[in-house]
């Protein structure tokens, strides 16, 4: 088929609009005998008679491998060189109490970046001392809380932290393990880096200032110096970035060696995935493998110890196991010239997906409830807010006679998509389902407008239509009315 001018280079018309890329999918991700999508042995119409839509659904089989195959490749790569590494699961991408427990289960330790965040992971049972605390305004309520229960690192982000983490610590009677946020000068996206002398972000020190800010840390005794931390981005697929983050780092590192032991190193996250059929992020082993001989060798060059690595991957684990379900309401084809493009609209948005209107993000799309021999049409998966940037998929192919009341798929929404939801339009937050061995199960529940309302000041409850209580948004579960009236008494 003719490529169509209105799509762009990159996406090619397929052969065949129904197939599934194994690069974007859960590894469970098939086509049943009657041609619907199943993740975990569970079919999307299933799925959403269940459930309603939208639906965020996670492949837990494809999550859990994940997160263990990457810290075996690490564990492999850093033992060959001779140290061993600290994998923090990065839980700003997805967190909720069992996919907490999954990533210790997993062998990973998690990375929090506020009260919110460390409570889910205390409410999993993580043990504190298995919790990273980051944040560039970690106000003193979340330090002061951090340091009660026995966090195991916090992340000094600016010289102001240092004396209120101090403080805390010794208001609490703990010696407190700190690491130090600088910036290296390297920003990497995707397969480009840039190298610059300074970054103007609201995130860590400037490279220069860290010896100084370094000293002070060592000056209270109620903190432990562990070492330096830096994230150089996010959504990277290869280590050059990452070779010259970390050489200017272990230059840094060596130079403190001089006042003190340094006994770790943390080169942050930013693992790049597949969302279209244009990306080639690298395959974890080939990273793991990378930064182990890039940290090798610079060690050797300056005649240092090799330090405890620690990385903090979060999307590169979550991501590609999940997926989100919607259904078709509206289908309206656009002339532009003597091209089409079909606008599909579905019934959530970027209440539910942000990263399309916030990044420019790129997703992809597939009927998920049947095949067809429909010739491939250009489409434009559109939300259902009054936003014209409220598109969730710019461009793919799907089947021509895509239709009101079809079930469709993006893969790839398992990280910042749940996370970055919202209320827009008063929609709920859909809910978050678990799929493994052909069972399915209600992880986070979803919003339904009793919810949405119960946070209403204004709203007199004697006074609801007890016909709000039917719209479920996803939830697979519901609250009463006198339910709602009994928790705000």
């Amino acid at each position: 088929m003719a490529h169509n001018p209105l799509a762009p280079e990159w996406l090619s018309s397929p052969a065949d609009a129904n197939t599934l890329d194994a690069a974007l999918w859960p590894s469970s991700a098939q086509r049943s005998d009657t041609g619907a999508i199943t993740i975990g042995g569970v079919s999307a119409p299933d799925l959403a008679a269940r459930f309603g839509t939208p639906l965020y659904v996670i492949d837990e089989t494809d999550a859990r491998t994940r997160a263990t195959e990457l810290r075996a490749a690490f564990d492999t790569e850093f033992a060959r060189i001779g140290t061993t590494v600290k994998v923090y699961y990065a839980a700003k991408a997805f967190l909720s109490t069992e996919v907490a427990r999954w990533m210790v289960d997993a062998g990973l330790n998690i990375d929090v970046c506020s009260g919110g965040e460390l409570a889910v992971a205390l409410a999993a049972g993580v043990a504190p001392a298995r919790i990273g605390f980051h944040g560039n305004n970690k106000s003193r309520t979340e330090i002061d809380e951090a340091t009660r229960v026995g966090v195991g690192t916090i992340i000094i982000d600016s010289p102001i932290e240092i004396v209120r983490v101090a403080e805390a610590a010794t208001r609490n009677g703990v010696v407190q393990n700190v690491r130090l946020r600088v910036n290296s000068g390297v920003h990497a996206h995707t397969h480009e880096f840039l190298a610059t002398s300074h970054e103007d972000q609201k995130f860590g020190v400037v490279f220069e200032d860290a010896p100084a800010l370094v000293a002070a840390i060592r000056a209270e005794p109620s903190l432990n110096f562990l070492g330096l931390h830096c994230h150089i981005g996010s959504q990277i697929f290869g280590v050059d970035g990452f070779a010259e983050s970390a050489s200017r780092l272990l230059s840094l590192h060596a130079e403190l060696l001089a006042g003190g032991p340094v006994p770790e190193l943390n080169l942050g996250g930013g693992f790049g995935i597949a969302y279209t059929s244009a990306d080639d992020p690298s395959p974890i082993t080939d990273l793991a493998a990378g930064l182990a001989d890039i940290v090798s060798a610079e060690c050797a060059r300056r005649g240092i110890p090799l330090p405890v690595i620690a990385i903090e991957p979060g999307r590169v684990i979550i991501g590609p196991a999940g997926v989100t379900l919607y259904e078709v309401g509206t289908i309206k084809p656009v002339r532009i010239g003597e091209n089409t493009r079909l606008y599909v609209s579905i019934d959530g948005g970027m209440s539910d997906n942000a990263r399309p209107a916030l990044y420019g993000a790129e997703f992809s799309v597939r009927l998920a409830d049947r095949v067809t021999d429909a010739a491939p049409a250009l489409v434009r998966i559109a939300g259902k807010h009054c936003e014209s940037g409220d598109i969730v998929v710019d461009a793919d192919y799907l089947p021509s006679d895509v239709a009101p009341g079809d079930l469709v798929m993006v893969p790839a929404t398992g990280a910042y998509c749940w996370s970055l939801a919202s209320n827009y339009n008063y929609l709920g937050r859909p809910a978050v389902v678990a799929v493994v061995d052909g069972e399915a199960r209600v992880i986070v529940r979803g919003e339904t407008i009793d919810d949405l309302l119960a946070r209403d000041a204004g709203v007199y409850f004697d006074k609801l239509s007890t016909a709000s209580t039917s719209s479920t948004n996803g939830t697979g579960a519901t609250r009463s009315t006198d339910e709602m009236k009994e928790t705000t008494r």
